[in-house]
């Protein structure tokens, strides 16, 4: 069963676009599914059909038909969260090995945004439910088996923000990776263009594809395997994966790129640096690397 939302644009929504307006106040569907309706006429202002780009006014109306029951990838779940910092435009969680950041057509609960739903719009906070609702916005993303640092935003001015700042790369991205076998330089830099072979659907260094750097730093030695610190140059699909394949040391937990069996991906995403939304402060959130990868170096401490 179907039912019409209806709201009038308010003094502080003028010269929003239509779809970030419905996107901020119809938080119980998901915005692959407004756009949609967008896209199919069934959205009026004024009684005028309208699109998503289209610039509100204040005082103008508008009317949507939805469906409630529709599927939406922003279905509540109480999950905890390990909130590292949070004021009213951001939110710093640690993601555990494991979770998917948001969900798809095949996993679509246990997520991060399933998550972040219940967290900004069912938890109660000092004895008090949440006055506005809250749409998780992602800024960047973590693959399902790394841990580590993801910045989310509370509002769309925010999102909006935040996102520029990832494409004019004014975010700083560190992580912490566990490999296989002794590095002998203390640090470098591993360049090595990296593209998608068409027929087998996968990843790797390519002779024609895009251009790759990551700069690495010695953290510890053990043994047999060695404690990283990568920094990404450029941004490609599983760049920190492939590059340290390419140089002769793949991740620990790394089953696709030859990395030995381990429990998980030792992999983390262990420092952002970024400008605050309000463009008042510059933020370092860290994160340490997870316990699992001190595992590997407690039989060569233990030896000393």
């Amino acid at each position: 069963m179907t039912e019409i939302f209806r709201r009038e644009v308010g003094e502080t929504e003028g010269r929003q676009r239509l779809d970030e307006f419905l996107f901020a106040n119809i938080t119980s569907l998901s915005k692959m599914y407004l756009r949609d309706l967008l896209k199919d006429g069934k959205c009026e202002v004024n009684g005028t059909t309208a699109f998503s780009g289209q610039r509100l006014r204040a005082n103008d109306f508008v009317e949507i038909e939805i469906d409630p029951r529709a599927k939406t990838s922003m279905t509540p779940e109480a999950i905890p969260l390990d909130i590292i910092f949070e004021d009213d435009e951001i939110l710093v969680v640690n993601k555990p090995a494991g979770m998917l950041v948001h969900p798809t057509f095949a996993n679509c609960s246990g997520t991060l945004l399933n998550a972040l739903a219940y967290y900004f719009n069912y938890q109660i906070k000092n004895g008090e439910a949440p006055k506005r609702a809250i749409r998780a916005g992602l800024v960047h993303r973590l693959d399902k088996q790394t841990s580590g640092i993801v910045l989310i935003a509370k509002t769309p001015r925010a999102h909006r923000i935040l996102c520029g700042h990832f494409e004019r790369r004014l975010v700083s991205k560190k992580y912490t990776a566990l490999v296989d076998g002794v590095v002998k330089d203390d640090a470098g830099r591993i360049s090595a263009p990296i593209g998608r072979f068409a027929e087998t659907k996968f990843w790797d260094v390519k002779e024609d594809g895009k251009n790759a750097e990551t700069e690495f730093r010695v953290f510890k030695r053990g043994d047999d395997s060695t404690l990283l610190e990568l920094t990404p140059i450029t941004g490609r699909t599983n760049q920190l994966r492939i590059h340290c394949k390419h140089f002769g040391h793949p991740i620990i937990g790394d089953s696709w790129y030859g990395g030995r069996v381990f429990s998980r991906l030792c992999l983390h995403a262990s420092r952002l640096e970024f400008w605050h939304p309000s463009g008042n402060r510059r933020i370092e959130i860290e994160s340490g690397a997870p316990q699992e990868f001190a595992s590997f170096f407690a039989d060569s401490e233990e030896s000393q």
